[in-house]
């Protein structure tokens, strides 16, 4: 869920810094605040993401899935 939030709240970051430096046409704003946000999560929550997928591996070999 942290997670979750941490990228939605990148992207609105982002949104919001692009709609200020004049990005206004809504496609292209909605477009780069994507790709924005996208790089910028790769990198600040690389390590939310890797304990994101322990959990989830632990979680699938305690039910025995493959």
């Amino acid at each position: 869920m942290v997670y979750t939030l941490s990228r939605v709240g990148l992207f609105a970051v982002a949104l919001a810094v692009l709609y200020l430096t004049g990005l206004r046409d809504l496609f292209w704003l909605l477009v780069a605040a994507f790709l924005i946000s996208g790089l910028a999560s790769y990198v600040l929550l690389s390590g939310q993401r890797d304990e994101v997928s322990k959990a989830i591996a632990r979680r699938r070999e305690s039910r025995g899935d493959r």
